[in-house]
């Protein structure tokens, strides 16, 4: 049984190292092209050693086009990006708040209708928010894409009011009983006893905003005021002759960012995830 089961645990371990080898080996690809030179990034596809090392690819990405480098078009998604999250947080923990501790009048109600906005698609709001954001004269402008996370998503909604129903009631009676109020209940009391979920909602919100390409290829028609997920696409052109290594120096770079967020936050993010689920 002991030889069974270590032959089990082989087989399985190598077939984990093979599936986590080809779900990896695209990015890995990616950067051994971003210091390959421009004529051995297709003709050796198969190696991930590069044959002739150089970092020219990266000089010439960051310049970027239309006279705009990256730092522009990064600056602008740390921009949209952070403030984008911190108004989606603050104000989804807000809401969250209100379903999880104060009664009202058709409190199941209005989060029902909440949780009936997940199932539509982000392309059936298109339209409709377009045509209000050009009567506002928003477009080419960063608020169509910040100001709309002031205003909760259902998701962290959701996320963050499962983390807060599994808090103790007593604890707010406590604070009721020293003379808080619901803001300052929700402020001394539940902010920090939160604070997984907080950092969870934060990590995914910052990943979905700054991979956003739809929302900046809407609403941005200026280069200055590109993202990085907007200047990689216009950065290939189809109608020239794309410098590859640049876009894949680029594309690397964009991914820094995130990966170092995951490596710093990933503790909170995995308890975060683990402690809404059971409680939910």
């Amino acid at each position: 049984m002991a030889r069974r089961n270590r032959g089990w645990n082989i087989i399985y371990h190598v077939l984990m190292l093979v599936l986590g080898i080809v779900m990896i080996y695209p990015v890995l690809w990616m950067v051994s092209s971003s210091f390959k030179e421009h004529a051995d990034i297709f003709a050796s596809m198969g190696t991930l050693i590069p044959p002739k090392f150089t970092i020219e690819n990266y000089k010439e990405g960051w310049k970027g086009f239309g006279n705009v480098t990256f730092a522009t078009f990064f600056k602008n998604s740390f921009i949209v990006a952070g403030i984008g999250t911190i108004g989606t947080v603050i104000s989804s923990a807000l809401v969250a708040y209100g379903f999880a501790r104060i009664p009202f009048k058709g409190r199941d109600l209005w989060f029902a209708a909440m949780m009936m906005t997940l199932m539509l698609p982000f392309q059936v709001q298109i339209i409709p928010q377009y045509i209000m954001f050009n009567k506002l004269n928003w477009i080419n402008t960063f608020y169509p894409l910040i100001v709309p996370k002031f205003f909760g998503s259902a998701f962290f909604i959701f996320l963050i009011m499962q983390f807060i129903r599994g808090l103790p009631l007593e604890l707010d009676e406590a604070a009721e009983i020293d003379g808080a109020g619901k803001f300052g209940i929700f402020w001394w009391i539940i902010l920090p006893s939160i604070k997984p979920a907080l950092i969870t909602a934060s990590l995914f919100s910052f990943y979905w905003t700054w991979d956003d390409f739809l929302g900046p290829l809407l609403y941005l028609n200026q280069a200055t005021l590109y993202t990085v997920s907007l200047a990689l696409k216009n950065f290939a052109d189809p109608t020239a002759v794309t410098n590859w290594g640049a876009v894949f120096a680029m594309s690397v770079l964009s991914l820094i960012p995130v990966l170092l967020i995951f490596i710093f936050f990933q503790k909170y993010l995995t308890e975060g995830i683990a402690t809404t689920g059971i409680k939910g």
